[in-house]
């Protein structure tokens, strides 16, 4: 029958008749195939009525639940399994943790293994592991490196979880130490390994350490795969080699979507407008499609270029040819083109025919008119700005700044008063 629910239903009323409706396996795996099929009301119903129910039940459908993005199912299987004192495991654990961390359900996952504690799991590796994805992923990067250092042996994937949820909440520099640790440790680092660490790098700007990881790579016989090859580009796009980064591009066997744009991007950081287009035009060459994030990059090389025409080109096109609908940082792109190029009154042509433009394309639009003096239209787009988020005193700032350098100082302390009568504060600014 599949995964397709009405076939479903018709096994099931099959089972009823024949009187096979008591057979676990069979019921376990139609609930299975119910929780495939992304409908949880009917496998809930299943559940209730299997006869006997045992742990292989319940960790598949916490499992499958999980992976078909029903989190809050798996963590209904699993309270139900404590309900029916069925045996947990650490694979019950691992998925219900994993549920919750792809969630970021931190208050649910801090009850999982509370259980888990009780239940003698508590230094089970596989256990542990997960508990350490899952509190990186919640941001509670000082507990997950606590289950770290309790445990009894780390896994090259436990040092890879620790490492990435490090990158990935802006702590770089940590990344970078423990990965020394690891390597310290005699622990072997795989490719995983090297695409957090670069990323950490890119993060920093250390092209001599991003370098030496590169060295390391190339040492040691691993294969540049799309993901590492792509770390590789941004590192050394976003430490200011591009000529590098294009050298481990065009060596790739393999390139996807992600490893043309990380590419246009670092064209487009570094100003060069026409290779990043140069480079679009080749992409679709070799028939890879550009996505959303493809089209940010593009449009933002072309502003930098000062490239009015070709970003226009390119904008249309992506409509046109490509089915894509233009999101808001696709309009912050255009805005920021016409602007820096002083096409000012072109970009608030552009933004009147924008459904809806929001405080990031009016901020845009603000600086431009900053950068180029004129001074009337940033009042217009200060005031619009204000308009839409009245509760943000940063706005007021704003709008008092652009009328003290239009030279309307009524204004300004109008602006100041009606901060004082909202009770609203200017943030205060440090310096080190």
């Amino acid at each position: 029958a599949g995964p397709r629910l009405k076939p479903l239903r018709q096994v099931h009323a099959h089972l009823i008749v024949t009187g096979a409706y008591r057979s676990r396996s069979l019921l376990t795996k139609l609930a299975a195939l119910a929780c495939t099929a992304k409908s949880t009301s009917y496998t809930r119903k299943l559940c209730l009525f299997i006869p006997d129910p045992d742990s292989y039940l319940f960790n598949t459908l916490i499992r499958i639940s999980s992976k078909v993005g029903f989190q809050s199912d798996a963590v209904f299987f699993f309270n139900r399994m404590l309900l029916c004192l069925i045996p947990l495991s650490n694979y019950t654990f691992t998925s219900t943790i994993k549920a919750c961390a792809d969630v970021s359900a931190l208050r649910l996952g801090r009850s999982v293994h509370s259980v888990a504690l009780v239940n003698g799991f508590g230094l089970d590796s596989f256990v542990q592991a997960s508990l350490v994805a899952f509190y990186a992923k919640c941001g509670q990067l000082r507990i997950a490196r606590k289950v770290f250092d309790e445990m009894p042996q780390r896994s090259v994937i436990a040092w890879n979880t620790m490492i990435s949820g490090y990158e990935q909440n802006g702590f770089a520099e940590k990344s970078v130490e423990l990965f020394n640790l690891m390597v310290e440790s005699g622990v072997e680092a795989d490719s995983t390994t090297f695409v957090s660490v670069l990323s950490a790098c890119a993060q920093l700007g250390a092209l001599e350490l991003g370098s030496s990881v590169h060295n390391h790579v190339i040492d040691h016989g691993f294969e540049v795969n799309v993901h590492l090859g792509t770390a590789l580009i941004n590192m050394y796009c976003r430490c200011g080699n591009v000529r590098k980064a294009r050298e481990i591009f065009d060596g790739m066997r393999d390139k996807n979507v992600v490893a043309w744009t990380a590419m246009i991007s670092g064209y487009g950081i570094h100003g060069c407008g026409k290779e990043a287009v140069k480079l679009y035009h080749l992409m679709k060459t070799y028939g890879t499609l550009p996505n959303e994030v493809t089209f940010v990059s593009l449009l933002s090389a072309c502003a930098h270029a000062g490239m009015v025409n070709e970003g226009r080109e390119i904008y249309t096109s992506m409509t046109r040819d490509h089915g894509l609908v233009p999101g808001t940082e696709h309009h912050v792109c255009m805005v920021d083109l016409f602007g820096r190029a002083g096409l000012l009154k072109e970009a608030f042509d552009f933004i009147e025919e924008v459904k809806r433009p929001g405080p990031a394309i009016w901020t845009a639009i603000l600086g431009a008119c900053k950068m180029h003096k004129n001074y009337d239209l940033g009042v217009q787009a200060a005031e619009r700005l204000l308009s839409l988020d009245p509760g943000n005193s940063g706005h007021y700032v704003t709008l008092s700044n652009v009328y003290a350098l239009a030279g309307n100082m009524d204004r300004v302390e109008t602006v100041r008063n009606m901060m004082k009568k909202r009770r609203l504060k200017k943030h205060v600014g440090y310096s080190i």
